[in-house]
């Protein structure tokens, strides 16, 4: 199985395409789209034709995506759910599943800790994947993503959109 993971980000988003075969992951590729300046619309466009170029590409079968959060400031907020709304369709218009999941959920997959640092995520998917060097820090939230799918989908047919993180355990 071939994973697309996402982490989403207006100015920056990042990708990873993982295979998975069997309880094995290799690494396919990695990088990020950037949205340069200009206007909303523009910067949305540039994200969507973006991964749509990544996926015709690398030819995935799912889509692991980063849930947003809500931080501080509500427009911030706002501006991120639209580059993450771009990505899941970009995801949809392909024709391909999408799971999502909470930056909680993701660093507790790849570094058993759910309030991992952004270092701590890097290095480990740099361990996991035998990267010869660490990946950008967008590139690695997008792998560490697609590595949290592959584990969850390991658990069979239980519907990974129904999971939640309760005192660090996924349930």
């Amino acid at each position: 199985m071939r994973i697309l993971g996402i982490d989403p980000g207006l100015r920056i988003t990042g990708f990873g395409v993982l295979e998975k075969s069997g309880n094995k992951l290799r690494y396919v590729t990695s990088g990020t789209v950037s949205s340069g300046g200009g206007d909303l619309a523009t910067r949305l466009k540039v994200l969507l034709e973006g991964l749509a170029e990544v996926i015709a590409a690398q030819r995935p079968q799912e889509v692991a995506i980063e849930k947003v959060f809500v931080n501080v400031n509500p427009h911030s907020t706002l501006l991120l759910g639209q580059a993450r709304g771009t990505a899941i369709c970009a995801a949809v218009i392909a024709g391909l599943p999408v799971a999502e999941y909470t930056a909680l959920q993701v660093k507790q997959a790849v570094v058993g800790q759910g309030h991992a640092g952004k270092e701590q995520v890097q290095h480990m998917v740099k361990r996991l994947l035998a990267l010869p060097g660490d990946p950008s820090a967008d590139a690695a939230d997008a792998l560490a993503c697609a590595i949290c799918h592959a584990h969850c989908a390991a658990l069979g047919a239980v519907s990974t959109r129904s999971l939640r993180m309760k005192k660090g355990r996924l349930v």
